[in-house]
């Protein structure tokens, strides 16, 4: 078989051009409020497929994740908790303004992997439990949240020598999940797929709502990657992942 030039050329070329774009694929570094950890998973292989690209998620409590931006530590995008830490972000100047918007409303739930434990608010005010698990709420929005259900149900007090706290919603749902707390207060996302356990979900006039803000933070202001995963992240395709996880999409 007589083999050309041409076909030299193109075999000799194909590990370059293979090289290149591998060469072009890009590793978004981002911060990510431990609520959305699972929804992130799902989304960064749906961004990959579309763009190449790979995310590099760390997962923490929003203001963890907010003292370590204000630090200086590397992160590309903040995908925040609330709206509150991503506005300090940009008037810190550790923020792209006009950048901010709201990617996700979070829904809180009471669970308890006992199947019988919660039935509603009256769980609360019964307290027929030992320990109930909450997100420190000093840096975790969904523990401020769960904090301000026990107030307006008037059981703080009562209830508050029973708290043990999570680092993170993270945390707090390792608990309840192994059973070191009876039940706890965790975000909508953790146990939508679920089918045991008991759960109230908290009506939404009980808390402040849990917008979830995105913000391009300033390492990845000239990273066409970080761009294009914000993009991404309001585009319907993306919608379609999150609300699979029980989050409302613009509201």
């Amino acid at each position: 078989m007589r083999v050309t030039s041409a076909a030299i050329l193109g075999l000799a070329l194909a590990p370059v051009l293979a090289l290149a774009t591998a060469a072009q694929a890009e590793t978004i570094s981002i911060a990510v409020a431990a609520n959305f950890t699972d929804a992130t998973k799902v989304l960064a292989k749906a961004f990959k497929a579309k763009t190449g690209d790979d995310l590099a998620p760390s997962f923490g409590a929003t203001g963890q994740l907010y003292a370590q931006i204000s630090q200086g530590a590397p992160f590309e995008i903040f995908l925040s908790a609330d709206s509150a830490a991503p506005t300090r972000v940009v008037a810190g100047g550790f923020g792209v303004k006009g950048t901010q918007f709201t990617y996700a409303t979070g829904k809180v739930v009471l669970f308890s992997a006992d199947p019988k434990l919660v039935t509603g608010a009256d769980t609360l005010k019964d307290g027929k439990f030992d320990k109930i698990a909450v997100a420190d709420p000093r840096t975790a929005p969904y523990g401020a949240a769960a904090i301000a259900v026990m107030n307006k149900l008037g059981v703080y007090s009562t209830l508050q020598p029973k708290i043990v706290t999570g680092a993170s919603i993270a945390q707090t749902y390792q608990f309840v999940d192994t059973r070191n707390a009876d039940l706890g207060f965790v975000a909508l996302s953790q146990v939508i797929n679920r089918k045991d356990g008991s759960r109230w979900m908290v009506p939404q006039k009980d808390y402040t709502p849990i917008a979830q803000d995105a913000v391009l933070l300033n390492p990845g202001k000239d990273d066409n990657g970080a761009k294009a995963f914000l993009a991404f992240l309001k585009s319907p395709a993306a919608a379609k992942i999150i609300e699979s996880f029980g989050y409302e999409v613009g509201k």
